[in-house]
């Protein structure tokens, strides 16, 4: 489904990604992983247009979308999550989800409101509440939901873990499972929470300076010593 090959990403003259090479397959949940500054969320708005990509390509569903615009790209049938939430403060849930459908056709809208509040009942409880008001988790809940409502074939989530307390974090990646299962949504995290991360996933990569390090199955790489050392605390 998605196809990133060769893929260097400049801010300037910093090389921000090195030569990047990642496929996710339709209906698999991949995860990369890597320490803070690896270049993980650069490779996300890569793959969203913003920066392009210096040299290399980025191929979904066999077009290559390396140079188009980011609101072509979403057409195409990609969505982000992004990291911070980004939600509308001063919007209500309904709205935030609203902004969120503008690339999907407006008679599918009802529908589509009632698919996100049936995966995220509480944001149908809080749904003229303004997104400022909600919670960390709710929050979340609402930016993956806002990214649903595009009727995305791909989801790109960028750290939904970030600042949230575990029994949240837990109940995030509950949710994500269910996007996948549910909803048919093929799934690209990026997570500095590599447990989760690599338990929920079927394949994933590390990065580190710009670099993939590592590959393989989910639970190949939470057993690898290496990572066990590097990202999930000697294994505890």
């Amino acid at each position: 489904m998605l196809t990133i090959s060769g893929v260097h990403t400049f801010y300037g003259q910093i090389e921000a990604l090195r030569g990047v090479d990642i496929n996710v397959e339709e209906g698999e949940i991949v995860t990369l992983i890597g320490a803070n500054g690896a270049g993980k969320s650069t490779l996300l708005m890569t793959i969203c247009g913003n920066p392009q990509a210096s040299h290399g390509s980025i191929s979904f569903q066999g077009q290559d979308i390396t140079r188009l615009p980011t609101y072509q790209i979403v057409r195409q049938g990609i969505a982000q999550s992004p990291e911070g939430r980004r939600i509308f403060p001063h919007m209500t849930v309904l709205e935030n989800l609203q902004l969120g459908a503008t690339a999907a056709p407006e008679e599918h809208f009802e529908d589509d409101v009632d698919r996100v509040f049936s995966l995220f009942p509480v944001l149908k409880e809080r749904s003229d509440q303004r997104g400022g008001t909600l919670s960390g988790g709710e929050q979340q809940m609402l930016a993956i939901g806002r990214a649903l409502m595009s009727r995305p074939k791909l989801l790109l989530l960028d750290e939904p873990s970030l600042g949230l307390a575990p029994k949240l974090v837990k109940e995030v990646f509950q949710r994500i499972r269910r996007v996948n299962q549910e909803e048919k949504v093929t799934v690209f995290l990026v997570e500095q929470n590599a447990y989760h991360a690599l338990r929920l996933a079927d394949r994933g990569y590390v990065m580190a300076n710009g670099r993939i390090l590592m590959t393989g199955t989910g639970q190949e790489l939470l057993a690898d010593e290496q990572i066990r050392s590097a990202y999930l605390e000697g294994g505890h």
